[in-house]
């Protein structure tokens, strides 16, 4: 039952006086209008004001804003705030919100950090870092005294009130080398955001004290400060003739930075209002993860494009798809890490064109990335462009814990390719990782595993990290099992191997085994590599599932 609604049964619509109207209908007088409109705000901020009013006062749009003040019931509320923070979180496919969580962290610095008699994040600083965060460099004058100002605010020098200038190399929707000023004018730490740089001069009022160069020889007058109708009273001198014509981008900035920032990640917005995923253009994806340095690690991204999914055209003789590829790296705050966008083109002669159609084109791309950063975001966009069909793909990127204290894996890559490659072409050229080309299987995105036909090998690629050496012998001493078990969890193969046996390796070792799927009955097998640390009893096992048709 909705809020106001009554259900009047009919024997009580029967013994309902005739002349009783339906208070429904009845028209409700100004007075009653006000004592709803009261309650429903005393309502509001009982429960959801705080939120309205402070967790989110900076953040929340004006039509978000709106529209929560619209809604009738909690229930609409609170899908309001989950979708709120939805529509902002960079990783929606995970558990973790950072964005909200960063958010209040921000929160709570600027309430321990810019308190001024009010509490931090009403303060201009606290503003500025929920929003923006910390700034790239303070230039910070807590108690003020002597300052030299720099020419373009007119030279010479002057005394000021304690001040900070805050610098964000850019800020997306604003710009670069964005400087924001804050001033103390009362010296009680309520430093405000200052559109008028001079603001901060203390002896500004003073006659004949705190002179500009022009000033000081004569060249202006300091009364000419107050008589002129711009924006900032500096006085003039040799570089800030212009300043007049600087104002509208001074105003202009002043006004973006009031604003509450932009809702990221527009593409989101209609799923989380209306929970639909549209992928017209099918294609599956696949990520893996290789140890380069202590602080980067290669990103392979392969995406795979059924054949039977590309429009052909018939060009002299062969039967032609093309398909673009669209790939955006960000981090979780929206910057932009890595961009490509590449055609691939897939030529297969007609009388082939039926056999071929559950054969697929594969794109591979190794991205570097820093594993400080840990997480990142991951957009593909696929377009058929003889069919004009698109599709796209989102997925957070975690980086795995790479620590050097601890024993671990890249990602273990079941191939259908796997061959050395040529001295000059170590480290470069598609599916290139090291000295190997490895050709990962792709996953359908449907659930199901990769599959190998019978006449098909299957490749196992995986490099171990970290593992300890024995400080005489300068070699490390670990064992390595593979494990391939099918659906009844039935060993099928089993052998064990040792770094003993492995010549001149020292902490990482790169693990290659090929398997003929000849040698497997039709069906579904897990595959386990065990590497087991005898020196530091570590042990890593990763798993990947395939199956044989």
């Amino acid at each position: 039952m909705t809020l106001g609604s009554a259900v009047i049964s009919p024997a009580q619509d029967q013994a309902a006086p005739a002349s009783q109207s339906d208070p429904l209908k009845r028209p409700v007088p100004d007075k009653q209008k006000k004592a709803n409109a009261k309650a429903l705000r005393i309502e509001l901020s009982k429960t959801y004001r705080k939120w309205l009013d402070e967790d989110v006062h900076w953040i929340i749009t004006d039509q978000e804003k709106s529209a929560f003040m619209q809604l009738s019931n909690d229930e609409e509320r609170d899908q309001f705030i989950e979708a709120f923070w939805q529509r902002r979180d960079p990783t929606p496919d995970t558990e973790e919100n950072e964005y909200k969580e960063e958010h209040y962290r921000r929160i709570a610095y600027a309430n321990e950090h810019y308190a001024a008699g009010i509490p931090g994040w009403k303060t201009d600083r606290g503003h500025m870092y929920i929003v923006f965060g910390p700034p790239d460099e303070i230039d910070s004058h807590p108690s003020g005294g002597t300052y030299e100002r720099p020419q373009e605010e007119g030279g010479g020098e002057t005394s000021t009130f304690p001040f900070e200038q805050w610098r964000y190399r850019y800020i997306e929707g604003i710009g670069q080398e964005v400087i924001i000023e804050f001033v103390d004018t009362c010296m009680c730490n309520d430093y405000h955001m200052s559109l008028d740089r001079s603001e901060k001069d203390a002896l500004k009022n003073t006659p004949n004290a705190g002179l500009t160069l022009y000033e000081q020889m004569g060249l202006a007058n300091k009364t000419s400060r107050f008589t002129g109708s711009g924006l900032e009273q500096l006085g003039a001198g040799p570089f800030n003739q212009d300043l007049q014509t600087k104002e509208f981008d001074r105003l202009s900035q002043y006004a973006k930075l009031q604003a509450a920032p932009a809702v990221k990640f527009k593409d989101l917005e209609e799923v989380v209002s209306h929970h639909i995923s549209v992928n017209l253009m099918p294609f599956d994806v696949r990520v893996d993860f290789v140890k380069v340095t202590g602080d980067t690690v290669l990103v392979p991204i392969t995406i795979q494009v059924k054949n039977r999914d590309v429009t052909f055209q018939n060009k002299e003789g062969v039967e032609r798809g093309t398909v673009n590829i669209f790939m955006r790296v960000t981090t979780l705050t929206g910057k932009i890490v890595q961009t490509f966008e590449e055609p691939v083109q897939i030529d297969v002669p007609v009388e082939l064109l039926p056999k071929t159609a559950e054969n697929a084109a594969v794109y591979w791309k190794a991205l570097p990335l820093r594993i400080s950063q840990n997480r990142y975001r991951l957009d593909v966009v696929v377009k058929d462009v003889n069919g004009d069909r698109t599709g796209s793909w989102s997925h957070a990127i975690q980086i795995p814990d790479f620590s050097e204290d601890k024993l671990s894996s890249s990602t273990l890559i079941i191939a259908d390719q796997m061959e050395q490659v040529a001295t000059k072409n170590v480290g470069t050229g598609n599916f290139v990782i090291g000295t190997t080309k490895v050709r990962p299987r792709v996953a359908p995105s449907d659930g199901k595993p990769i599959s190998f036909k019978r006449n098909q090998k299957l490749n196992f690629w995986m490099q171990v990290y970290n593992l300890s050496v024995d400080e005489k012998t300068h070699r490390p001493s670990a064992t390595i099992e593979y494990n391939v078990t099918d659906a009844n969890n039935k060993a099928v193969i089993h052998t064990v191997e040792s770094t003993d046996t492995m010549g001149n390796v020292g902490d990482q070792v790169t693990l290659e085994k090929t398997l003929s799927a000849a040698n497997l009955p039709v069906g579904l097998y897990k595959i386990e590599i065990k590497v087991n640390d005898n020196l530091s009893k570590q042990t890593v096992d990763p798993t990947a599932t395939f199956a044989v048709e």
